[in-house]
């Protein structure tokens, strides 16, 4: 049933009507928002539909190309806002995605863990969001899906021209059942789970937090966001209805125990990994250094530019006389012919051809990569400052 306030009137109901049809309609399937172009285009129809509210969770969103975790095959649907499967291989809809990330509210520093983490396509935006710092860690039961993860994963920290903006939390994937975690295992800032959670299920979800930390999952047939308030205090609040596969019960051993799941251990950061993330960091801060105004001439510094926009200015003035029976007309030159005006028309394409050119922008400088190639280190070392990137 959908509910609305009595003082909702007018084109306001509409909204409301609209804004509501528009969850039923995600909740269950995606398909909240028009489906986009490329990635960008998608980030923008979800920020306009208010499913990315915060700046971090969207820089985050548009750095990772969702398009990356599809099969080459299914590529072209991957900027819909719809749940996509094959075999094992799973991802939600962008729009269901974004609720998860704003509810979680993620912080550099907090460790998270991805009940469920399929492709890892959640994990790599919350790692950009945790910084080098952080805890990442993904559960996923089925081990040929872990392996697919570990590829996109890698393929990322190579290839994405994103990746050298951000101070990565790079996840770790383990194979197993997350309804078997250890108890003596590390409890968590921030959890979430991507299947359907069974009510039987709740207080063990519960338990992984810490306190003041935030679980989400879907819990009966609801997304539903949990923090934990004390030791045994809980918040709990529905976000939208969902339809998701429920978690698969765990197997008893032959001897009818339980196979325990151990998580990681928190990951202790080595001196050369802190002495990388230092350096990086301090390329990035002085990276615009300021201008002492006494001894550069502001005016030379940015004289070809105001010129250059003058110039093109004047090109574009036109002057177009109109005659009394209302026809446009233009003074004669005695020295006009035809050959001058055909002269006339191609300098005029030639040099809108030539403004086009001029206004095209440059490819984007990776200034920290360029930075770090100049630095007088050997090439190993270089190496290893970019993550061993490709260009």
């Amino acid at each position: 049933m959908i509910s609305l306030s009595s003082d909702v009137r007018g084109g306001q109901l509409v909204v409301c009507l609209q804004q509501e049809l528009n969850k039923i309609c995600s909740e269950k399937m995606g398909g909240a928002v028009s489906a986009g172009e490329d990635n960008d285009d998608l980030i923008d129809n979800l920020l306009e539909a208010h499913y990315i509210r915060s700046e971090a969770v969207e820089n985050a969103f548009r750095a990772v190309d969702r398009a990356n975790y599809y099969l080459d095959e299914y590529k072209e649907i991957a900027y819909k806002d719809l749940a996509w499967k094959h075999g094992n291989i799973h991802l939600s809809a962008p729009c269901i995605y974004s609720e998860v990330m704003e509810a979680l509210e993620l912080l550099p520093g907090h460790s998270f863990l991805n009940l469920g983490s399929g492709t890892g396509y959640l994990s790599t935006m919350v790692g950009l969001i945790l910084g080098p710092f952080g805890v990442n860690h993904g559960v996923e039961i089925h081990q040929d899906v872990i392996e697919y993860a570990k590829q996109k994963l890698d393929q990322f920290v190579r290839t994405s021209d994103s990746f050298d903006k951000f101070d990565f939390c790079e996840p770790s994937f383990v194979a197993g059942n997350c309804l078997e975690i250890a108890l003596e295992s590390l409890s968590y800032d921030r959890v979430y789970c991507g299947a359907g959670v069974q009510k039987e299920h709740e207080e063990y979800m519960k338990n992984l937090l810490k306190v003041g930390g935030i679980l989400v999952m879907p819990l009966e047939e609801k997304l539903t966001k949990i923090t934990r308030t004390g030791p045994t205090s809980w918040e709990t609040k529905k976000i939208l209805a969902v339809s998701f596969a429920p978690l698969v019960q765990p197997s008893k051993m032959i001897t009818g125990r339980r196979h325990m799941l151990h998580l990681p251990p928190p990951n202790v950061r080595s001196l050369q990994d802190l002495a990388r993330f230092a350096i990086r960091k301090h390329i990035k801060k002085n990276r615009k250094r300021p201008i002492n105004c006494a001894t550069v001439n502001l005016y030379e510094l940015y004289k070809p530019r105001i010129k250059q926009t003058r110039r093109r200015r004047r090109r574009k003035e036109s002057i177009v006389f109109l005659n009394q029976d209302g026809i446009d007309s233009h003074p004669l030159n005695p020295f006009d012919d035809n050959n001058n005006c055909e002269d006339l028309e191609e300098d005029s394409r030639a040099e809108k051809q030539r403004v086009v050119n001029d206004t095209k922008s440059d490819p984007p400088v990776n200034f920290l990569r360029e930075k770090i190639l100049s630095l007088p280190l050997p090439d190993p070392l270089k190496s290893y400052l970019l993550y061993y990137r490709e260009k």
